[in-house]
């Protein structure tokens, strides 16, 4: 088998609260400056901004997917730019309202994922995700979606990892400082993962995001880190097949040692 790289980065940005055709302009504008990419990942409600004061508000702003206005922009750049596009959207289903990301290729609407663990006065808002952990396709490399919170609950990592995913994408909107900038390096090594982290930047309503977007190898090397606090597109070619090499010496492989007939509570 050709092992194939790719060319994967992130947006890190500020976007503007509730204002959706301003910040899909700009997502535009900087998609459309990166001269080749096959993945780029975008940050957590990354059209509509994130601090909404209730659910009534958050509908106000929500979008059905795929349907919605905002995905129709960003899958017809795919298309053009002949690349895959992972971002974060605050979905509208019915009655329901969930902090979803949409996984787009140049070919179309493939899916989305529903964060499963809501974060504070999310819970509040957004219904629970439904979708357990999807798995994406970038012809044979696999992809999963983990959004922001999501990041403290090993479990979540390792079903994805189970599954089969070389490449876990983060939208994220990361307030607490110096908890999951220092996880994501330790998870994509006891994993042996990569690890696109796209995390959004500024104050929103006396929330102050904090940047470091982040793209980790499997061994945990922190590949490059945006920031705290400035604005910055990047992309770097890797190898994902490295990802499936489990070993951790010649006589241990971190998926094939695991004993789960001993892990029952």
């Amino acid at each position: 088998m050709v092992e194939k790289k790719l060319t994967v980065g992130y947006i890190q940005f500020q976007p503007q609260f509730g204002q959706p055709d301003k910040n899909i302009s700009y997502i535009l504008e900087r998609l459309n400056k990166i001269k080749d990419a096959d993945l780029i990942v975008l940050p957590e409600l990354c059209t509509t901004g994130y601090a909404f004061n209730n659910r009534e508000e958050a509908k106000t702003y929500a979008e059905p997917v795929p349907q919605g206005k905002t995905i129709q922009i960003l899958l017809s750049i795919a298309k053009k730019r002949d690349m895959y596009i992972v971002a974060g959207i605050n979905e509208k289903e019915h009655d329901n309202l969930y902090n979803s990301a949409v996984f787009l290729s140049p070919n179309g609407y493939v899916g989305k994922y529903r964060k499963n663990h809501l974060f504070n006065k999310e819970k509040i808002i957004f219904n629970q995700g439904d979708l357990k952990f999807p798995i994406f396709h970038i012809d044979d490399i696999k992809v999963g979606i983990l959004i922001c919170f999501d990041w403290i609950f090993p479990e979540a990592w390792r079903t994805l990892v189970l599954k089969g995913a070389d490449i876990i994408c983060h939208p994220s909107n990361l307030v607490l400082k110096n908890l999951a900038h220092r996880s994501i390096p330790v998870t994509a090594m006891i994993n042996r993962i990569y690890i696109i982290c796209s995390n959004r930047i500024g104050i929103e309503r006396n929330l102050t995001f904090i940047g470091g977007s982040m793209i980790v190898d499997p061994k945990g090397n922190i590949v490059h880190r945006a920031p705290s606090d400035k604005e910055e597109s990047y992309v770097t070619i890797i190898n994902p097949y490295k990802a499936r090499d489990k070993k951790i010496t010649e006589r241990n492989d971190v998926l094939s040692d695991r004993r789960p007939d001993i892990y029952e509570l």
